[in-house]
């Protein structure tokens, strides 16, 4: 129970189609497991109640939420649902990411139409999110906020507006956790490498064509942990960790949770 009573807004909490689970949905069950209620919130308004359904079955407090980070207005009611419903946030988890799917691509193929879709998930959403629940947390003098960047971020990467908003997302939580330190808030962010997850695998299967599991053996072969990608449990325990309490002394940091690729990297 390392999240007993506290109070967590997961964002991102359904997940796309394709085989096994999503970041996001994980995450959810990890922490409703640990102890944490749990608003779950998703643009996909059946898809949040599946994970809360989900994560009721645990026997723990999960209630889905519909909200689009592309609109501030909805974050923000997001936020005053939560606060109205528990009198508090301790965590707020923004686990929202889209490339491909967004019509993102390499520099000489990016439109604008596309660019600006992709940075309205991946970075203008989590800013939004977090201009809303700080002052509950300066408040509170308390709370904590996780985002989810990317490997992308630091390693050769073929499309620009992935790469360019969620090497933002890592200054921006470093600013957060800077500025709001005094208040007693945490902030981190989580780089996944290689992950087996439906948006990272089956969107790609959309994309080209070619068989999910030509797909997942190439990316298993670029892991240097087992020639094994993550999965969605590995963020999940990585975000359990930097919610909990035993994260108490840590913030500012940007965590690779990857198989070793950074260290490839260098």
């Amino acid at each position: 129970m390392r999240l007993k009573e506290k109070i967590a807004i997961v964002v991102g909490a359904g997940q796309s189609p394709g085989e096994g689970m999503g970041n996001g949905r994980a995450t959810v069950l990890r922490f409703v497991q640990e102890g944490a209620k749990v608003l779950a919130v998703d643009r996909d308004l059946a898809s949040a109640e599946e994970t809360a359904a989900m994560a009721r079955q645990h026997g723990g407090e999960c209630v889905p939420f519909a909200a689009d980070v592309a609109q501030g207005a909805t974050l923000e009611a997001m936020v005053k649902d939560a606060h109205a419903r528990w009198g508090r946030i301790d965590i707020l988890h923004y686990n929202v990411g889209v490339s491909i799917a967004g019509g993102d691509g390499p520099l000489q193929d990016i439109t604008e139409e596309a660019f600006d879709r992709v940075s309205a998930v991946n970075l203008r959403g989590a800013i939004m999110a977090c201009k809303h629940v700080l002052p509950v947390m300066r408040a509170q003098r308390s709370g904590v906020i996780l985002t989810i960047s990317s490997l992308a971020a630091w390693e050769q990467y073929p499309n620009v507006a992935y790469k360019a908003t969620k090497a933002g997302l890592i200054a921006f939580t470093q600013q957060v956790a800077i500025q709001n330190a005094e208040y007693g808030i945490r902030a981190n962010t989580i780089l996944p490498g290689l992950m087996d997850t439906p948006m990272a695998v089956d969107t790609r299967v959309r994309h080209t064509g070619k068989p999910r599991a030509e797909i997942a053996a190439a990316r298993d072969a670029k892991v240097p942990l087992r020639h094994r990608m993550g999965t969605a449990w590995d963020v999940a325990n990585a975000a359990l960790f930097l919610a909990s309490d035993e994260a108490n002394f840590i913030t500012g940091v940007a965590l690779p949770v990857d198989g070793g690729a950074m260290v490839k990297i260098g």
